[in-house]
């Protein structure tokens, strides 16, 4: 899975985001990505989640897709910058601390 985070200055909450096997929890909503075979595109349009900003997409067999991170407004570099999170595990996903919605997003 290689997922590019899409820094947005905003006050929305933290993103939420975790994995199972190859569907993620993105703010409590569950999305299976598993379907996708190598070379599908699912586009954005076709998934209900405010929070995706790309086509979900199978390349070299990974998940690529894009997701809205938003930041304060005195969010570290980490979070304005952030590094994609490629092949996290199972469970909780670890993201830079946003400054969103006045909390941090670990």
């Amino acid at each position: 899975m290689h997922i590019t985070l899409v820094p947005v200055r905003s006050d929305d909450p933290p993103l939420v985001l975790s994995r199972e096997g190859e569907a993620l929890v993105i703010d409590g909503a569950r999305f299976d990505f598993s379907p996708l075979a190598e070379g599908d595109v699912l586009p954005r349009e076709a998934v209900a989640c405010p929070r995706l900003a790309s086509d979900v997409t199978r390349e070299g067999g990974r998940i690529r897709l894009a997701l809205v991170f938003p930041h304060g407004p005195e969010a570290a570099g980490t979070a304005r910058f952030p590094a994609p999170v490629i092949d996290p595990a199972e469970g909780p996903v670890a993201l830079p601390a946003s400054g969103a919605g006045g909390e941090g997003g670990e």
